[in-house]
C-alpha cells in the first residue's frame, strides 16, 4: 500500500541566491542610526586642539581664554587626562618583539608633536560649534622643529630625526629572500630594472570617525558607540587603558557608514573622549569633520621600489630582486603589515624561481600609514605587473603570452611558495586557474581585434591603449571569528557576531548562511554585529575575512542548532534523528511534513521549566557558539583589462572599457559580491588615476580638501562588466574566498599598462601612480614622437 501523506519538499537553498539586503529598507527610508545621531541627556561635545606643525616642541598650553568662552565646559590636556588613564601612550596594535619600544602615538600629545593634526588638547562644550569657538581660543606655545616629509630622505644618517626619543627614523628593516638570486642574475639571458612609486593616500568613508561615550560613576561603567572596525578590540583597549574590567565597558558599533581599513585602529580620539567622560562624568561626543579626516586618519604608502627582473629568451621569469622604503608616518599604531604584505605580494599568481627583496620602514614626520583597502597588496601587484609588462616590451613578446608563460598552473594547485604571511604560515594557493580567467577576459573585451581598433583610432589622431593585469590576495585571516545562532520562544533566530557591518552587506550573507542551515527564508533571521553584550570575543572586519571567518562559525552554529532541535524533536515524535528535517520554524518527519514539532515549543523546553529536566542529551537553550579558527587562507584571484584613451596634449586619461574577472570562491549572494567588487575597482581607478595626499618640503599637507585631493565620480567611472569564476576553496566549510579587497589589487597595474599602449609612439612608460596629467604631458613631450603605429608587439 503506497502513503497518500505530502512529501515535503527539500529546503530553499539560500547561498547563492541573490537575495535583497535585508539592511537597506531601514537605511533607505532614512532609519539608519550613525553614531552622530546617538543623542543622550546632558550630551557635551569634544573639539581637538591639533598641531599645526609637522614637528615642534610643546612649550606651554594656555586655556584660559578657552575656559571664558560661553558654553565651555572643560580643556583636557595630556596632564588632565593622566589623572584617569594608566598611560597615556596607545597600546601596539599587533604586538611584536621585532619592533622597538615607545613608538605608538600618545592620546594627547604631552611634549613634542610629530605631525601636523596630532591632537594636544581637547576642549568640551555644549555644542560642536562652541567647543570649536573653545579650540581656536587655545593658546599652545611651539617650538618648531625640523621635518621628514620624503622617505627616502629619513633613511640619510644627516636627516634630522623625527621624534627626539627615536634613535633614528629607520623603524625596522628585513628582508625577504628564498633561492639563489645572484646566480639567476649572472645567467640570465635578460635584466631589467624599475624604479616605481606608489602615492600615499587615504581612506575617506564617506562617515568619518566618531564616538560617544558614558561614563556611569555609580555603576562603575562606560558605554561607548563608536564608528569603528573593531568594537572588541575598542572595548579591550579602553577598558585597559581606563583602568577598568573589560565587562564594565560596553561597546556598540552603530551603522558605520564605509571603513575601507581607516577605522580597524583604536585611535587616541576615542580614547581621549572616553576618558573625558569619566572625569566629567557626563556622556561626550566627538564627529569627525573631513578636515581632521585628512590630516589625522590613517593613510597608506608611500612606497619607492628600486627592483630589478631576470628573465629567459622566451620572457619566464628567473628572478625578482630589489628594494623597497616604507613610508611608515611618525608613528607605528598597528605594526608593519603594509610593508610586509606589499614584499609577500610581489611574486602574486607567478612563478618566481628566486626572490630577495629588502625592505626599509623608515618613519616621516607624517600621520602613520596602516593598511587601507588592499593593505599592501596593490604595491607589490603594481611591482610585478610592471615588471612583466617591461620584459614584454623589451623581448617583443605580448604581453598576455610573458603572463601565460609565468602563471602558476591550475594543476599545481595547491601551490605552496617559498614564503610566510606575517602570522608565519606557508603562503598556499589553495585553488584557482589563473589562465581560464585571463583567457576569458580577454576573449571578452576582444584582445584580439584591439590592434585593428587601435590603428583606426590612430588614423582618427585618437590614443586608444588596453591594458590588464593579475591579482591574488590572501583572505580569511584569523585567529577566528565568532557566532553565536540563536531561536527565541517567539521563533525569531538571532545571529550574533564579532564580525562588523559597515556597508558590504555582512548582515544578509549571514542570515543566508544560516537560513540555508536551519531550512528557512531570511526574512526569519535578525543579525547583530558590532555589540560586544551581544557575543563576548570577536576580531572584527578588515583583511577580507568576514565571509570566510564569520561566515564559517555561522553555518557550523546554525549546523549545531538544527542538530540539537532534531534530538529534541525526535524524543517528542518517537522517530530517528536521521528521519527528521528542520523546515519552515519546524521539524518534521522527512516526507511526513504532518508529523512535526514548532521550532517555538523546543526552545520553550531548552529554556527550560522550573523543577523540571530538559530533554535528554541536550544542554540548555536552542542556541549554539562557535569560533572558527582558520588553519589556512583562502586566496582569491583576479584578473582586470581595461581600454583608455589617452589625450596626449592635457594628459588626460578618459577610461573606455573595464573587464574583471574574480575568483572568490563560492558566491554566498553574487548580487553583494558584484557591488564589492565594483567598489574595488572604482578605488582602484581613485588610485591610478587621482587619489594623491600631497605634503611639501616641509611635511605640511596640501591637498587637505577635496578640490585638490580628488576621488572618482560617476562620470568618470565606465560601465563596469563583472565576471565570475568559482573555485571553491578547501580551506573552510563554506568553500568561500574574501571579496572586498580583490578588486582593487589589479587596478592600477591595468590602468598603467592600458596608458602604456596607448603613448607607445612617445615612448611613455608608467612608473608611478596616480598617472598624473602634468607628468604625463612631459613624459609625452620628452618622448619619441613617432607618428605611425608602432611597430613592436604588444
Amino acid at each position: 500500500m503506497h502513503s497518500t501523506a505530502a512529501v515535503s519538499e527539500p529546503p530553499p537553498r539560500q547561498i547563492g541566491a541573490r537575495a535583497r539586503r535585508i539592511e537597506d529598507p531601514r537605511l533607505l527610508r532614512g532609519r539608519g542610526r550613525f553614531v552622530a545621531d546617538v543623542e543622550l541627556p546632558g550630551l557635551l561635545h569634544g573639539a581637538f586642539v591639533r598641531s599645526p606643525h609637522a614637528h615642534a616642541l610643546v612649550r606651554t598650553i594656555d586655556v584660559d581664554d578657552a575656559l571664558r568662552t560661553p558654553g565651555v565646559v572643560a580643556v583636557l590636556t595630556a596632564r588632565d587626562l593622566a589623572r584617569t588613564l594608566t598611560t597615556l601612550r596607545m597600546p601596539l596594535g599587533f604586538p611584536t618583539s621585532a619592533l622597538p619600544p615607545d613608538i605608538t602615538p600618545f592620546v594627547l600629545a604631552p611634549e613634542e608633536v610629530c605631525f601636523v593634526g596630532e591632537a594636544v588638547a581637547l576642549v568640551i562644550a555644549t555644542s560642536r560649534y562652541t567647543a570649536e569657538d573653545g579650540a581656536a581660543a587655545v593658546f599652545v606655545d611651539y617650538e618648531p622643529l625640523p621635518a621628514v616629509a620624503d622617505c627616502r630622505d629619513a633613511l640619510e644618517p644627516t636627516s634630522p630625526k623625527v621624534r627626539r626619543e627615536a634613535a633614528d627614523n629607520v623603524l625596522t628593516k628585513f628582508n625577504l629572500s628564498y633561492g639563489d638570486c645572484a646566480d639567476a642574475f649572472r645567467h640570465a639571458a635578460h635584466v631589467f630594472r624599475e624604479e616605481l612609486h606608489q602615492h600615499r593616500g587615504g581612506a575617506h568613508p564617506i562617515e568619518g570617525r566618531g564616538i560617544v561615550a558614558n561614563f556611569d560613576a555609580q555603576a562603575d561603567a562606560l558605554s561607548v558607540w563608536s564608528s569603528t572596525q573593531m568594537s572588541h578590540e575598542l572595548q579591550f583597549t579602553i577598558a585597559e587603558m581606563l583602568g577598568l574590567s573589560e565587562q564594565s565597558v560596553h561597546v556598540v558599533a552603530p551603522d558605520v557608514g564605509g571603513g575601507f581599513g581607516a577605522k580597524y585602529l583604536v585611535y587616541p580620539e576615542e580614547v581621549a573622549i572616553a576618558a573625558a567622560s569619566r572625569l566629567l562624568g557626563r556622556p561626550v561626543k566627538w564627529i569627525e569633520d573631513r578636515a581632521e579626516h585628512f590630516v589625522s586618519a590613517i593613510q597608506e604608502r608611500d612606497q619607492y621600489w628600486d627592483v630589478e627582473i631576470a628573465a629567459d629568451a622566451q620572457g619566464r621569469i628567473l628572478g625578482v630582486r630589489g628594494r623597497m622604503i616604507h613610508d611608515q608616518g611618525a608613528y607605528t599604531p598597528q605594526g608593519i603589515n603594509c610593508a610586509y604584505n606589499a614584499a609577500t605580494a610581489v611574486t602574486g599568481p607567478y612563478v618566481v624561481p628566486n626572490y630577495e627583496l629588502d625592505v626599509f620602514v623608515a618613519q616621516t614626520n607624517k600621520v602613520f600609514t596602516i593598511p587601507v583597502r588592499g593593505a599592501g597588496y596593490p604595491e607589490g601587484t603594481f611591482t610585478m605587473e610592471r615588471l612583466l609588462d617591461r620584459v614584454a616590451h623589451e623581448l617583443q613578446l605580448d604581453r598576455a603570452l610573458v603572463r601565460e608563460r609565468n602563471l602558476v598552473p591550475a594543476s599545481a594547485m595547491p601551490y605552496v611558495k617559498p614564503l610566510r604571511n606575517r602570522a608565519g604560515h606557508p603562503i598556499t594557493l589553495d585553488s584557482g586557474d589563473y589562465l581560464a580567467c585571463q583567457q576569458k577576459v580577454l576573449e571578452v573585451i576582444d584582445y584580439a581585434g584591439f590592434a585593428a581598433r587601435q590603428r583606426r583610432a590612430r588614423e582618427e589622431g585618437r590614443h586608444i591603449g588596453l591594458g590588464f593585469a593579475h591579482a591574488v590576495k590572501g583572505t580569511g585571516r584569523g585567529p577566528f571569528e565568532s557566532a553565536n545562532v540563536k531561536i527565541g520562544p517567539s521563533g525569531r533566530i538571532t545571529v550574533s557576531t564579532g564580525a562588523m557591518a559597515m556597508g558590504q552587506g555582512l548582515a544578509t550573507a549571514l542570515a543566508q548562511i544560516a537560513a540555508e542551515a536551519l531550512g528557512t527564508d531570511i526574512d526569519a533571521i535578525d543579525v547583530v554585529s558590532g555589540d560586544t553584550a551581544a557575543i563576548s570575543m570577536g576580531i572584527g572586519g578588515f583583511a577580507s575575512r568576514q565571509t570566510v571567518t564569520a561566515g564559517s562559525s555561522v553555518l557550523l552554529a546554525a549546523r549545531e542548532v538544527n542538530e540539537k532541535a532534531r534530538k529534541v524533536a525526535a524524543q517528542m515524535l518517537e522517530v530517528s534523528v536521521d528521519d527528521l528535517v528542520v523546515r519552515d520554524g519546524r521539524v518534521e518527519v522527512r516526507g511526513v511534513p504532518q508529523m512535526s514539532v514548532p521550532l517555538t515549543r523546543i526552545a520553550r523546553l531548552l529554556r527550560g521549566i522550573a523543577g523540571y529536566d530538559l530533554p535528554k542529551g541536550v544542554g540548555a537553550g536552542l542556541e549554539a557558539t562557535v569560533f572558527w579558527e582558520p588553519e589556512a587562507m583562502a586566496y582569491a584571484n583576479a584578473f582586470h583589462a581595461c581600454e583608455v584613451e589617452v589625450d596626449p596634449a592635457t594628459g588626460g586619461v578618459t577610461l573606455l572599457r573595464y573587464v574583471a574577472m574574480q575568483d572568490s570562491g563560492t558566491l554566498v549572494n553574487p548580487s553583494i559580491v558584484e557591488g564589492q567588487v565594483h567598489g574595488g575597482i572604482v578605488h582602484g581607478i581613485g588610485n591610478a588615476l587621482f587619489e594623491y595626499m600631497r605634503y611639501d618640503d616641509d611635511a605640511q599637507p596640501i591637498s587637505t580638501t577635496f578640490a585638490d585631493y580628488l576621488l572618482p565620480t560617476s562620470t568618470e567611472i565606465p560601465h563596469l562588466e563583472v565576471l565570475f569564476m568559482e573555485s571553491p576553496s578547501a580551506t573552510n566549510p563554506l568553500g568561500v574566498k574574501g571579496v572586498g579587497e580583490v578588486g582593487t589589487i589589479p587596478v592600477t597595474s591595468a590602468v598603467a599598462s592600458a596608458v602604456d599602449d596607448a603613448l607607445r609612439d612617445y615612448g611613455v612608460r608608467i612608473a608611478a601612480v596616480p598617472i598624473d596629467p602634468v607628468r604625463l604631458v612631459e613624459l609625452i613631450d620628452r618622448g619619441d614622437r613617432r607618428r605611425s603605429p608602432a611597430q613592436t608587439a604588444r
